[in-house]
């Protein structure tokens, strides 16, 4: 305010008048206008004084209305690999480039690629929204053939999706340095159709791999001399070298495949095989003085159908291979999901025999390194006696892949994951699997490909692991697979006979399933601890299957021996009685809560692990009453009139016309 007086007075002085522009409201006006200006003069400086993280692009184009003549077409210098796997090398349709077809694992209306993309420093990077992130290739069309990528392999519907993957891992190995491929080929007879598919198939692999060669790709370029080269060695009970030096002669590579003999001993040597490959070409791994590099990529690709009936010599066959860096590929089939052996369907090669389906036996699983699926039969159900597939292949010869940096292709060519199976749909030389799984739900749940050793300390970990792999060590326990459920009351003493007869049926049964129970339940306080999808899913269908089949038992046990005591019937001439299932349990409140309990586990598999074996078995055994009830009816028990004389016998037979083409003749299956 002195500031103002003083102002005023000033004016006062050199105007001589009285009333001064000071005076009134006008101070006010003039503080609250200089107060203003200097905010707003503030505000506008702050972005010029502040640094701008804020990155601004700018795309411009300039059109050359200049250029007349149109571009020169060349090949780019760079090739991208997508790591979508594709059946063919090139376009996705058995017609190749003549029609080539959106295809894709997942299927959509509208066709998605996703693109690599260029990572802006952070310290350059301004806020972004990102919206619709596409992670998946999305197509029209389903091709089964896609193989979809797992954890430690691939599943296939043949085997050529799966060497036309491996062309793209020689490709990248040749981006690398020059390359050794070496073909060793199971010399089963059930084989020889993939054999046979595999030898057509190197034409156009070869062909492939010359045209990108041809055209001047980098991967072959920078090599100086013959930048690929390939072996062949087969195996069943020997193994044999077949090219004696390695060539690129495609004609000599396709004989030698061709002309490979069967070998119907029923042993495949696989590991020692891969030993052979690993030792006879070492050489091209040793280091050079001259370069500090070695002279080539060593890829070792086997082709088999069983698990090996050398898994002997699997923990020297993953040493010497990771010893000189070679990767290990195995085209082979599906494991049974805790099974050791399923069924292969075999029709005669030869047309002159009979071509009925005929099934062996073969080896081809389990996935695990120990039992990790307690074996118990279903009543009344086909579903356990049907071998269905664990998503995953064999464990030895998945871990060679596994461990040296390969892919283990599980090929089947019945793979659906959308129905069942049936045996008479199987293809020839190919075992029946009665159920397929999505390998991209089933990658969550990779057995543990490790060593003995390292395998006993992770099931020291978590008392539910051991009390898992015990139990299923435990034989095969096949409860009331095919108990006696209907009883014909003759008279009181035969049929309090056969109720007795029943009852000790269970009773030797109880024992065994209790001691199953028993074994599971030393885990059980240790099950909230166990955080690997694949151990929760096992034990918790483990105990909850062994709970229920253990009040299926008794309750069953219980009934007959109430029955003892009389039944009541409907209708007072009634004198059969038949057990069927009910989700009642009479008679006893504690096995009732111990069946709620069963249910619970049960449940918890079919919700927390969807769309895989272990909630495709649950769903089974909680679709089957655990109680019981009786059901009476009439039954005739009068002798019946069988008749005299030879009014209805049969005109006799025109021997001519009953004559039938003599069959052809079978011939037992080879040892597969």
């Amino acid at each position: 305010m002195k500031l103002i007086e003083s102002m005023r007075q000033w004016w006062q002085r050199h105007t001589g008048e009285e009333e001064t522009p000071l005076d009134g409201d006008s101070p006010a006006f003039m503080v609250s206008l200089l107060v203003n200006m200097t905010t707003l003069i503030v505000l506008g400086l702050i972005p010029i004084v502040a640094k701008n993280n804020q990155v601004t692009l700018t795309v411009s184009s300039t059109i050359n209305d200049e250029l007349e003549e149109e571009p020169e077409l060349t090949l780019p210098e760079e090739f991208y690999f997508s790591d979508q796997p594709s059946e063919q090398v090139g376009a996705n349709s058995e017609m190749g480039a003549e029609m080539a077809m959106s295809e894709a694992p997942v299927v959509s209306e509208v066709s998605v690629i996703p693109n690599p993309s260029e990572l802006i420093p952070t310290d350059q990077m301004a806020d972004i929204e990102i919206n619709n992130t596409v992670q998946v290739a999305t197509g029209l069309n389903f091709n089964a053939n896609l193989a979809v990528k797992g954890a430690v392999g691939q599943g296939t519907t043949g085997a050529a999706g799966a060497v036309d993957r491996i062309t793209h891992e020689i490709l990248l190995s040749l981006e690398e340095r020059k390359t050794l491929v070496v073909w060793l080929f199971d010399q089963t007879a059930s084989l020889n159709p993939q054999r046979q598919a595999i030898h057509d198939r190197f034409d156009r692999i070869y062909r492939e791999l010359g045209v990108i060669e041809a055209a001047g790709d980098e991967s072959f370029t920078k090599h100086d001399d013959k930048p690929l080269l390939t072996s062949v060695i087969s195996f069943g009970d020997n193994v044999s070298l077949i090219t004696k030096k390695p060539t690129d002669n495609l004609t000599e590579l396709k004989e030698a495949v061709l002309n490979l003999p069967n070998d119907n001993s029923g042993n495949e040597k696989v590991f020692s095989a891969v030993q052979l490959a690993a030792k006879e070409f070492a050489s091209y791994r040793y280091v050079k003085e001259t370069t500090g590099q070695p002279d080539r990529n060593v890829l070792l690709i086997a082709i088999t159908d069983e698990v090996g009936s050398d898994q002997d010599q699997l923990e020297a066959t993953v040493k010497i291979c990771r010893r000189f860096a070679m990767p290990v590929y195995v085209i082979g089939v599906p494991a049974p999901f805790g099974r050791q052996e399923t069924m292969m369907k075999w029709v005669d090669p030869d047309p002159t025999y009979n071509q009925t389906a005929q099934w062996g036996r073969v080896e081809q699983g389990p996935e695990t390194l120990a039992p990790e699926r307690v074996k118990l039969a279903f009543f009344n159900s086909k579903l356990d006696s049907e071998p269905i597939d664990s998503g995953f292949g064999p464990f030895a010869l998945t871990r060679l892949a596994y461990e040296t940096g390969g892919i283990y292709f599980a090929v089947h060519p019945n793979r659906n994951v959308m129905r069942a199976v049936s045996r008479g749909e199987t293809e020839a030389y190919s075992a029946h699997l009665q159920h397929f799984f999505d390998p991209a739900v089933m990658r969550r749940y990779k057995p543990d490909y490790v060593s003995v050793d390292e395998y006993k300390k992770r099931l020291a970990q978590n008392k539910c692991r051991a009390a898992l792999v015990q139990a299923a060590m435990f034989s095969q326990i096949t409860p009331m697979e095919s108990p006696q459920l209907r009883f014909v009351k003759r008279d009181e003493g035969s049929f309090s006979e056969a109720l007795s007869n029943a009852q000790r049926d269970a009773a030797k049964l109880e024992p065994k399933i209790d001691a199953l129970f028993q074994a599971l339940k030393l885990g059980e306080g240790d099950r909230e601890k166990e955080l690997v999808p694949r151990w929760q899913a096992g034990f918790d269908l483990a105990i909850g299957r062994t709970m229920a089949i253990k009040v299926r038992t008794e309750a069953y046990n219980i009934m007959l021996a109430a029955a003892k005591a009389g039944i009541p019937t409907k209708e007072k001439q009634n004198n059969t009685f038949e057990l069927v299932p009910s989700d009642t349990i009479t008679g006893n409140s504690q096995l009732a809560k111990f069946g709620e309990k069963a249910k619970e586990y049960l449940q918890r598999v079919v919700t927390d692990h969807p769309d895989t074996p272990w909630a495709m078995l649950a769903k089974e055994e909680l679709s089957q009453p655990l109680g019981w009830e009786w059901k009476d009816s009439y039954t005739d028990l009068a002798p019946m009139n069988n008749g005299v004389g030879n009014g209805n016998a049969n005109n006799p037979a025109n021997d001519k016309k009953m004559m039938l083409a003599k069959p052809a003749p079978t011939r037992p299956p080879p040892k597969l």
